[in-house]
């Protein structure tokens, strides 16, 4: 009944043109190393839940207004995330670890900056730290994006009404002093937003100190959530609301709308690691946060715009392996990432002792992933397992090594067993220059169609505004 809701709004949505000239709310989404294969990808995996062959939709790609987007940066056919975070940003490229400057290093003005020169509330949220490379590029200007003392100190001085994420790069006492002292009130649990809200001046949401320990630098991959963790819908929500308070502020202090990107940050931590069903889960996490900001549009559907986008494919992900076949079902069985099945087996190792044998594991990778149960497995996947076992025992196992994290010797085969058997293949565990799409649904979301280039997003973004009248 919710997806025929759904559906019937959506197609509504694609028929209803706005008497506003301006959208007064405006949403971005960036999901970082999102590209057309992970969208496809996710609703291929929700298809085979519901036990079919085909793709059953999300919610953010049913928007009735699309593009392909070309992503390379100013140097390069490859983009790195600071680049392609300056462009969506921006409107301009810049080279390859660049934020929010141009190729003579010159800094540059974002979206974040124009919405507030036109009267509006800003905020920006992630799913990573408040000082990574996409959030940064919406108030840093930096040549290089490990600066992070510099952005840190920019984004005190910035425009921002609202920020929120896992935490800062370098988290400590004296950086949360300094934040306090730029006017920000820091609160780690939602709970505490109630509460804070109408004596903030600016506020700063963070993930709570046992999320902080289980996941430093980042919120925890959904498929390793525990009750409590902030999320993206979380983030969103809460910005919703204290964005939108500044329109009942006194005279001095109220906004006109509000501006607000959102980033689904660890779809690329996945796609790094090459992860399919924890990317899928995170994709999915993604369109939990949007499905907030749609409903908020179908409340303000002549005043809101919603644009989703990426900043560029990771992983090269291939959805087949020359079988003719997909088995996507298979990747609902394994109970957490590659990257904390690292941490588990060596919790376990811990734990059983004497006891941590071949059959013990055997049957925790049966519980965890669902092998020799729900998800077949060949006898030479077997012995790769269980060699990756016999390494650990005898102290030679090799650990694997992404961008963002390192696993076990047995977490990474377990992985790429996954992989084989839901015919899921990678080309790389780093970016490629796919295209990567962009979904729009509102006021002026008719502009985003054809083939775009990244910097055209927010150029885009800001004519439908009224930014840069």
């Amino acid at each position: 009944m919710k997806k025929t809701l759904l559906t019937f709004s959506l197609v509504l949505a694609a028929f209803t043109m706005s008497a506003a000239s301006q959208a007064k709310y405006i949403f971005y989404f960036i999901g970082d190393g999102m590209g057309t294969t992970h969208v496809n990808g996710t609703e291929t995996y929700l298809a085979a839940l519901e036990g079919r062959i085909g793709t059953s939709p999300l919610c953010f790609a049913s928007f009735p207004y699309s593009a392909y987007i070309t992503t390379y940066s100013a140097r390069n056919g490859v983009t790195d995330s600071a680049a392609a975070g300056t462009a969506l940003a921006t409107g301009q490229k810049t080279f390859n670890g660049a934020l929010g400057v141009d190729v003579d290093t010159t800094a540059i003005q974002s979206l974040a900056t124009w919405a507030r020169r036109a009267g509006a509330a800003v905020g920006v949220g992630t799913t990573v730290t408040v000082d990574h490379a996409t959030p940064g590029a919406f108030y840093a200007h930096v040549p290089y994006r490990k600066m992070d003392k510099e952005i840190d100190q920019q984004l005190r001085e910035s425009c921002l009404d609202f920020i929120a994420g896992a935490d800062v790069e370098h988290p400590s006492k004296e950086a949360y002093q300094l934040m306090e002292g730029a006017g920000f009130t820091i609160i780690r649990d939602v709970a505490q937003y109630k509460k804070v809200r109408q004596q903030a001046r600016r506020l700063m949401l963070l993930q709570t100190e046992d999320g902080a320990r289980r996941s430093p630098g980042s919120l925890p991959y959904a498929i390793d959530r525990k009750t409590g963790d902030l999320t993206l819908a979380n983030i969103c929500r809460a910005a919703i609301d204290y964005l939108g308070s500044f329109e009942r502020k006194k005279k001095e202090e109220r906004r006109k709308g509000f501006f607000l990107m959102l980033e689904g940050g660890k779809i690329d931590y996945a796609g790094h690691a090459n992860d399919a069903a924890t990317c899928f889960r995170e994709t999915i996490d993604m369109d939990e946060a949007i499905k907030v900001a749609y409903e908020f549009y179908l409340k303000h559907p002549d005043e809101t715009l919603i644009v989703v986008t990426a900043d560029h494919e990771t992983g090269g992900m291939v959805l087949g392996r020359g079988h003719y076949s997909q088995h996507s079902q298979y990747l609902q069985y394994q109970r957490m990432s590659a990257e904390e099945y690292s941490r588990h087996i060596g919790r376990l190792r811990q734990r059983l002792g004497d006891q941590f044998t071949w059959d013990n594991v055997k049957a925790d990778l049966q519980e965890n992933w669902g092998f020799g149960r729900e998800v077949p497995i060949t006898e030479k996947q077997e012995q790769r397992l269980r060699k990756a076992y016999d390494d650990i025992m005898a102290g030679i196992a090799q650990e694997s090594r992404n961008l963002y994290a390192v696993e076990g010797a047995l977490a990474s085969t377990a992985k790429w067993v996954m992989a084989e058997q839901a015919e899921i293949s990678w080309a790389s565990g780093s970016h490629s220059n796919s295209y990567v799409p962009c979904f729009a649904v509102g006021v002026g979301a008719e502009r985003f169609h054809g083939r775009m280039d990244n910097t055209d997003i927010p150029k885009t973004i800001a004519k439908i505004a009224g930014y840069n009248d």
